[in-house]
């Protein structure tokens, strides 16, 4: 079912609620693209007002910086699937727009920029999982829509439950190829404000148990009883400095840990903290601040295997 009248999400939400948690809450290992060929195009992505137009990446800061989220990642327990980075490929270490996936399924994202449509062709990762692992690649480009994946659209997994954010990143068709592909169950349709490029900028769902939001990013005045409704409460709504400093950007990485970056975690007020911390939710930080100078943080940087 895909919920798309903003005065209808709650009446949505009620037909199919309660929903069964009989999926995987999170991933079981990390898929990420190395920063080789990474550098940032001032005239690039015109529609991402995060991006750092003024100051160039350093190489070898982001080599070590990916080095560290890798790291840090195995700390916590999980495996990290790592594919080197090609040149001319400028965002490919922002996998999660280019890939996604679903227990036995890997799936391919149709990407807004031309600069960017190259991604998810990379034969090594289709190779890799539909040979090695046995998947089934659905690849969203052959279906003509956009539709860039776990940045348009933010999943409940355990529920499967999709917030699918409408913009020049995921159009209507795009956000039901995606619905189809990760075998949602309801997936509620989200029009962004027009300075907003990709929903999990500005939303996070942890585990299927708690809701990051920046409620005045979205057009959607049933967003925030929807949230608190499905969440029972356990939602943080988010200030605009918080935002701007990537705290939308983070990921339960396990059901009882959230990364975000250092950026992010600086910028938390002790309010917000705390809620994450009330939720049972241990909090770690990585600095990826080269990366969040072309518009993306640490989420962008991890596609997840299930």
């Amino acid at each position: 079912m895909i919920s798309d009248r903003r005065d209808g999400h709650l009446e949505a939400w009620r037909t199919v609620a309660p929903l069964p948690a009989d999926r995987p809450a999170a991933m079981r290992a990390a898929l990420v693209v190395g920063p080789e060929g990474f550098r940032v195009d001032p005239k690039a992505s015109p529609d991402n007002k995060y991006i750092d137009r003024v100051h160039p990446v350093d190489p070898a800061r982001a080599r070590a910086q990916h080095h560290d989220l890798v790291e840090a990642l195995g700390r916590i327990g999980l495996p990290v699937l790592r594919v080197a980075g090609l040149p001319g490929q400028d965002d490919a270490v922002f996998v999660n727009n280019a890939f996604g996936t679903i227990p036995r399924r890997l799936i391919a994202g149709s990407m807004r920029h031309p600069g960017r449509r190259s991604e998810p062709e990379r034969r090594e990762i289709r190779e890799l999982f539909a040979g090695g692992f046995g998947y089934e690649i659905v690849d969203l480009r052959s279906r003509g829509v956009t539709a860039e994946l776990t940045g348009a659209l933010v999943i409940d997994r355990p529920r499967g439950i999709g917030f699918c954010g409408l913009s020049q990143r995921a159009d209507e068709e795009g956000c039901r190829a995606m619905h189809e592909a990760f075998a949602l169950r309801i997936t509620f349709a989200l029009r962004l404000k027009r300075d907003e490029y990709h929903t999990n900028v500005v939303l996070a769902i942890l585990a299927g148990r708690a809701a990051v939001v920046r409620l005045p990013a979205f057009e959607e005045p049933q967003l925030g009883p929807l949230l608190h409704e499905i969440y029972d409460g356990r939602v943080l709504e988010l200030t605009e400095e918080e935002t701007l400093a990537f705290a939308g950007n983070c990921l339960a990485v396990t059901p009882q840990d959230v990364m975000m970056s250092v950026t992010a975690e600086r910028k938390l007020r002790p309010e917000s903290r705390a809620k994450i911390l009330s939720w049972g939710f241990r909090l770690h930080a990585v600095d990826v601040s080269e990366f969040e100078k072309a518009g993306g943080s640490l989420r962008c940087l991890i596609a997840e295997i299930f």
